[in-house]
């Protein structure tokens, strides 16, 4: 069964905070993950991943991939991959691009849009959902894996004590 936890997010600064405490998260664990982050546009994928970039000593804009598909970074000895597919119109293009060779064992890789790649696409370790939540998101993370329900865990000791404008709920995401 997999395991989640559900948090509001107040403002830009409290999802870039999430993103780094999840960062500090996977610092604690060598293999790579593959991560799909779900959201409408604008709903804070693209911040969230700059703080998770930022954990890993990533400094300056984190820009969201969506016209080349995929930006490469390489952090602390580590290969990250934030893949954007929104503009993709058939998952059979991410063959054409070698798809595979970016999924290995020890590269993180997340994933805005994955629905538009479903079938060619590894399955998620993680899944975050963030949606609207009055003025501020609700964000839902997902352990999928065994590998990803080990990082719910560690994720929540790493967000306490909550930074400021995160706060547990039991808010659903439609």
């Amino acid at each position: 069964m997999a395991s989640s936890h559900s948090f509001i997010l107040n403002d830009e600064a409290a999802t870039v905070a999430f993103g780094e405490a999840m960062g500090r998260a996977l610092r604690e664990f060598p293999n790579g993950f593959v991560i799909y982050l779900q959201g409408d546009l604008g709903a804070g994928k693209t911040t969230l991943t700059r703080g998770v970039l930022g954990a890993f000593g990533h400094q300056g804009a984190v820009k969201s991939p969506t016209y080349t598909l995929v930006e490469e970074y390489e952090l602390c000895g580590r290969r990250f991959y934030h893949f954007d597919l929104y503009r993709l119109h058939d998952p059979e293009e991410l063959e054409y691009m070698g798809i595979r060779d970016y999924f290995q064992q020890d590269n993180c890789c997340l994933v805005e849009w994955s629905a538009r790649g479903e079938g060619i696409l590894p399955k998620a370790d993680l899944e975050i959902e963030l949606a609207p939540w009055a003025e501020a998101r609700c964000v839902r993370i997902i352990g999928h894996s065994n590998h990803g329900q080990a990082l719910v865990t560690q994720l929540a000791q790493h967000l306490m004590p909550l930074p400021e404008g995160v706060v547990p709920c039991d808010c659903a995401i439609q």
